[in-house]
């Protein structure tokens, strides 16, 4: 019995030290964010494993290409990639890029050929006019965004001509992202093709039918805010043909 007793402290001593020996630590606080949508402003940038650089680096995203940003972890921030890589990035290569109007990102073009567009552009297009599909698909949109009482969005003709060379660019070159290997960012895109705008915005899609297109963008927020953003009224839509994803659709908004 004695025997027993003092075993049964022994175990109750080792448990009691290997409680007290372990080590905890608290969770990191997160904050919510006022964007979706970043854009990475270094040449190149580490993305990893958490929240510090005590982690362990799992890739590397470039200047000017697009990220999801979920939260802010101290100086952090908890990102996707276009790629679907989940990890953490420095808050100071990061910045909004979801067209808010607040000017962070979206005044890249100031002005080189103001108010040449300030028609409704309700007549033809004089780049091409406007296939039966893109018709239907701006009308799929601005269903969307009648239910939410914001007034419909209407063609304008320069940036029906982006758009329709950015579909164009992604089904020839193969690749699914906001950043044009050839034309860069949407708004560098805009730039160069003498856009001028107050704010502006990019949604793409890879999907075999217009409808499926509408619902998955609906379905994600940054794309339902470039949909339902009041501050655009303008603009242009590319649909062309994929082998690989049936139609590849992008939609140029602006606002002016």
């Amino acid at each position: 019995m004695k025997k027993k007793i003092i075993v049964s402290m022994l175990m109750f001593m080792l448990l009691f030290v290997s409680v007290g020996g372990m080590k905890a630590e608290a969770m990191t606080y997160y904050e919510n964010v006022n964007f979706v949508t970043g854009m990475v402003t270094a040449s190149a940038l580490n993305v990893r494993s958490g929240p510090g650089t005590k982690y362990s680096v799992i890739g590397v995203i470039y200047k000017n290409e697009y990220v999801r940003v979920f939260a802010k972890v101290g100086d952090w921030y908890v990102i996707q990639t276009n790629n679907d890589l989940i990890g953490a990035v420095s808050t100071k290569y990061i910045k909004n890029a979801t067209s808010s109007g607040t000017g962070t990102n979206m005044n890249t073009n100031t002005g080189t050929k103001t108010n040449t567009n300030t028609n409704t552009n309700t007549g033809t297009d004089n780049l091409g006019g406007y296939s039966a599909e893109e018709k239907e698909l701006l009308e799929l949109i601005n269903e969307q965004r009648r239910a939410y009482g914001l007034s419909n969005l209407v063609f304008d003709s320069e940036l029906q001509r982006v758009a329709k060379a950015k579909a164009q660019d992604l089904v020839a070159n193969n690749y699914f992202s906001h950043n044009s290997p050839t034309y860069g960012s949407p708004f560098d895109m805009m730039k160069s093709f003498g856009i001028s705008y107050k704010t502006a915005g990019e949604n793409i899609a890879g999907n075999s039918t217009l409808k499926g297109a509408v619902t998955a963008w609906m379905n994600s927020s940054g794309h339902r805010e470039n949909i339902l953003n009041n501050a655009y009224n303008y603009t242009g839509i590319g649909i062309v043909d994929s082998p690989k994803y049936g139609k590849v659709m992008v939609q140029m908004f602006i606002g002016k």
